[in-house]
């Protein structure tokens, strides 16, 4: 069987990786690298064994599939000169900087009939699908997603950057309409938010409180999940999961409280006793696959197979709008109550003086 041919637009952080992964990949030949920086796209287009192309355009006639992995901003032209080409596209997150540009995607790839994939790549993390596996009907998630300053993805904010990639998760678990966002967040280096916490709440009765912080000390990316089926902790970074359960004990009615008010009730060994007794405490086995490589490779097989991707454009715009919305509430946020107030993202001392007086 022939494999498919693939290109990859943008070779920076994350374009780097793809070209990688698709010069390894059996399914897929790396057809070319396009990037306009001749020292990046040479450097990455020779470890990857292909060739450099300084644009993109030249990619039109030799490929079937590529990886747009270029700003953020330039998302929504360049998906749509290959969907008006019939050439597939992988698009990284977020799928464009607005929503209305992201529903033109969509509409492009669904005109030409073309795969549209959009690189929310924590949905092929492994720790996640096994937590999505022990979940049902999510009552209350909490994540957090924090990172040292990485000096990219400076034309959006800590929203777009990393905010949506538990924007995704929190909608494809909660699976209900979203109905009221609240927000705020900071300024710290750059232009834009660099640190933001959301509420969302779903007509389900469900809610998630998101964080996300891109100017930390350390990295951390991790969710709980409180459902019918007791709470799910996950670690993405480690790919740890750990489920707390009721046991037949405590489901069967048991109250440890009535044993705890008895006289002489042995109060040390109730508390040893909660998470075996009552509580039963599950780590299953997670692999350790590389998520980037998951995601790549469905890639490749949904556009052989002209199958539907795990996150299609559906999926991502409806991220992008809940996006949207988290920093409309942002913008809107009175940190003393009042509209003479400042409002929206608060910005710290030391900030330039535009963005003081902006704010």
């Amino acid at each position: 069987m022939s494999r498919l041919r693939v290109g990859v637009v943008g070779s920076g952080a994350l374009g780097r990786h793809h070209a990688r992964i698709y010069s390894q990949l059996p399914s897929t030949e790396l057809i070319a690298v396009a990037d306009t920086s001749p020292e990046r796209g040479r450097a990455v287009a020779e470890a990857c064994g292909t060739r450099w192309l300084a644009d993109y355009r030249q990619l039109f006639d030799q490929v079937d599939a590529v990886s747009i992995a270029v700003p953020t901003f330039a998302h929504h032209a360049v998906a749509l000169e290959f969907f008006e080409r019939g050439i597939a596209a992988l698009v990284e997150k977020p799928l464009a900087s607005t929503a209305a540009q992201g529903a033109e995607i969509v509409a492009a790839a669904a005109r030409t009939g073309t795969t549209l994939q959009v690189g929310h790549i924590e949905r092929f993390n492994s720790a996640y699908q096994e937590a999505r596996r022990l979940v049902r009907h999510p009552k209350y998630i909490q994540c957090e997603r924090f990172s040292p300053y990485a000096f990219r993805s400076t034309d959006i904010g800590v929203v777009l950057d990393m905010m949506i990639h538990d924007l995704d998760l929190v909608l494809d678990l909660a699976g209900a309409p979203l109905e009221k966002v609240e927000a705020f967040g900071f300024s710290i280096l750059g232009e834009n938010e660099d640190c933001a916490q959301a509420r969302l709440t779903f007509a389900n009765g469900c809610i998630a409180d998101l964080a996300a912080n891109r100017v930390n000390p350390t990295t951390r990316r991790a969710m709980q999940i409180w459902s019918e089926t007791g709470c799910v902790s996950v670690d993405f970074g480690l790919r740890e999961v750990i489920h707390y359960a009721p046991t037949a004990r405590l489901l069967g009615g048991e109250r440890v409280l009535d044993r705890a008010r008895q006289p002489g009730a042995d109060i040390d060994r109730l508390k040893a006793e909660i998470f075996t007794e009552y509580l039963r405490v599950e780590r299953p086995a997670v692999p350790t696959s590389d998520a980037l490589t998951a995601e790549l490779a469905s890639f490749a097989d949904c556009v052989t197979a002209r199958q539907t991707p795990l996150v299609d454009g559906k999926a991502a715009l409806a991220a992008l709008r809940a996006a949207e919305r988290v920093l409309q509430s942002l913008a809107a946020h009175r940190w003393n109550g009042a509209a003479a107030g400042p409002v929206g993202p608060i910005v710290v001392p030391g900030a330039p003086a535009a963005l003081r007086s902006a704010a």
